[in-house]
């Protein structure tokens, strides 16, 4: 079965009527690959790797202009977002929001009755990571605490040994005074919860990830 490198499933699919362009993007937690029907198997082969690598980098950059989610909703739908590509949409929170309180982590969950809460310190980092600290939250949906089995949930992203070294790495500069003038939450990573902070402003996909492309004179 093919996969991407972070282990969701990869559906190809041919199609007559498409002949100049090929596409991939994320439905349900699978990612689509839509190529011509007349393509030959090596360039089945061919294009199904260079879009998802293109899908993928998609996935991590930022584009100016856009913005983050200001509102609860908009976070909520972020995590839907995210737990449909990673989770197969199996975490399902009854509610996601940002809040002020949290002077001692990133994130907590409430497993019993399934709600989320993210650190309004968190709108400063990267995009990536603040992903990373929304399906560390969804996994404890999932799994309550932090075993193999929820750890396996987050192999499924591709960020997440990147962006626990940089949680580590702010909570260590941080701890020093190195930070910057927004203190960091001081709470060790325990169940539930994360620490760290960033200098860095991503934005939030504000539609369907999907990339597309025209096979016959991409670079």
């Amino acid at each position: 079965m093919l996969t991407t490198a972070g282990g969701a499933p990869v559906e190809v699919r041919r199609s007559a009527r498409r002949t100049r362009t090929v596409a991939a993007f994320w439905e349900g937690g699978t990612a689509v690959v839509a190529i011509p029907a007349r393509f030959t198997a090596a360039q089945e082969k061919e294009w199904v790797q260079r879009m998802l690598a293109k899908l993928h980098r998609q996935g991590e950059r930022s584009a100016p202009g856009r913005r983050r989610p200001a509102s609860d909703e908009a976070l909520a739908a972020h995590a839907a977002q995210l737990s449909a590509r990673y989770f197969g949409g199996r975490a399902v929170p009854t509610s996601v929001r940002w809040v002020s309180n949290q002077n001692s982590r990133w994130g907590s969950a409430t497993p019993a009755e399934g709600t989320i809460r993210l650190s309004d310190k968190l709108r400063t980092m990267p995009q990536w990571v603040v992903d990373y600290v929304l399906l560390h939250e969804l996994a404890h949906l999932l799994v309550a605490g932090h075993n193999a089995a929820f750890w396996k949930l987050l192999e499924a992203y591709p960020e997440t040994q990147r962006a626990k070294a940089f949680l580590e790495g702010v909570a260590f500069a941080t701890s020093r005074g190195l930070g910057t003038d927004e203190a960091a939450p001081a709470g060790s990573a325990g169940q539930g919860q994360e620490r760290g902070s960033g200098p860095e402003a991503r934005t939030w996909p504000d539609d369907a990830d999907r990339s597309d492309t025209d096979w016959s004179d991409a670079d």
